[in-house]
């Protein structure tokens, strides 16, 4: 194998890897060869997009796929291509590092997400290209965090919800509540605050009980499947028969939890508060109020290293780079990156700011 090595790597710009929009990526294409090799082109892309499959079996025998795409940005740049008269470049022995530079649009692109039916991907590749040869490819993705959206109508707003439910079975009288929370939005690992107002004029007791879930929904071919997930559940003291009560509770925004999607035609993540009361031996009167999740502040910026000026070729990288021998350059192997663990029916990223690089090898 004359290619020992194509991959592409990129460097941590905060503690959190994650980028947003306008952010600047830096990086770098590595090719390692045995030999002098021949390349037809080595290219450079930059993707963000959005998919949705799923698939519904009607009876026995019939089966229809859906799906939908959608794409943000889709940037490429020839590295190298078509550099000699027979449309090949030749490239030494050893470690060949091809810097690169992209700016991420700064437009309202949806955050990474991964889900049942549908995902959203930002990611980097290099592909090259030989004569005779199946393309190589090499990737890695990176996690995208929008920005904050203050657009959203009724964001800051107050919200309200009121019910009102007679006890007919195993009991009499009624009982109402009103759900009261100070605004929508939310950011992640901040409190939310609810205030419940209980009157309980019923003959049985109630327990008031709060459940954060999510509301993930996927559109396709004017289709749309729709999935739930619990995310946290709380619950108070008990409230007797014939009493009135105003009862508040502090809800904690997980800081791991996926900010809310927006802006994306085909997926869609919501997020609501139920408050309910649990009524025993009668159907619960219960109250859903929404919430948005928007994404913490900025994390930490790490050190980084020089800024590559656009795109260009060096061997060996670095400010000081080590002689040629001959040889490929030495280096640790890169430390591995285990699969993102999951927050529920989400992935949440990894990211390891003692590093700063990450790379998916061919």
């Amino acid at each position: 194998m004359t290619i020992n090595n194509f991959s592409i790597e990129y460097d941590a710009i905060n503690s959190k890897n994650t980028f947003t929009n306008g952010d600047t990526m830096n990086g770098r294409v590595i090719v390692e060869t045995s030999k002098e090799t021949q390349i037809q082109s080595l290219v450079f892309i930059a993707q963000g997009k959005a998919s949705v499959r799923w698939t519904e079996h009607h009876g026995q025998k019939r089966t229809r796929r859906y799906w939908a795409d959608e794409k943000y940005y889709d940037v490429k740049h020839h590295i190298l291509r078509e550099a000699r008269q027979d449309g090949t470049e030749v490239i030494g022995k050893g470690r060949h590092v091809f810097p690169f530079s992209f700016q991420i649009p700064d437009s309202k692109i949806p955050s990474s997400f991964k889900g049942r039916e549908g995902k959203i991907v930002h990611k980097v590749k290099a592909e090259l290209k030989q004569s005779m040869k199946l393309t190589k490819k090499a990737k890695t993705h990176f996690t995208f965090v929008s920005k904050a959206d203050m657009d959203i109508p009724g964001l800051m707003e107050p919200q309200h919800g009121a019910k009102d439910k007679s006890v007919k079975v195993f009991g009499s009288g009624s009982i109402s509540m009103d759900v009261h929370t100070k605004r929508m939005g939310y950011k992640q690992g901040e409190d939310l605050q609810v205030t419940v107002e209980i009157n309980n004029r019923s003959s049985r007791s109630v327990k008031p009980k709060f459940v954060l879930y999510d509301k993930r929904s996927f559109f396709a071919q004017g289709r749309r499947r729709v999935h739930t997930n619990e995310i946290l559940k709380d619950e108070v003291e008990i409230l007797e028969s014939s009493n009135k009560e105003t009862v508040t509770k502090v809800i904690t925004i997980p800081r791991e939890l996926p900010p809310s999607i927006t802006n994306c035609s085909i997926i869609k993540l919501e997020y609501r508060l139920k408050v309910y009361l649990d009524v025993k031996y009668a159907s619960d009167p219960e109250i859903k109020i929404p919430v948005v999740v928007l994404p913490h502040s900025k994390a930490p910026d790490v050190k980084q290293p020089p800024p590559t000026a656009g795109f260009g070729f060096e061997v060996f990288g670095g400010p000081n780079p080590a002689p040629w021998n001959g040889a490929p350059q030495q280096q640790p192997a890169p430390r591995p990156i285990d699969p993102p663990p999951t927050y529920g029916a989400y992935a949440v990223y990894p990211s390891y700011p003692d590093s700063g690089k990450y790379q998916d090898a061919l």
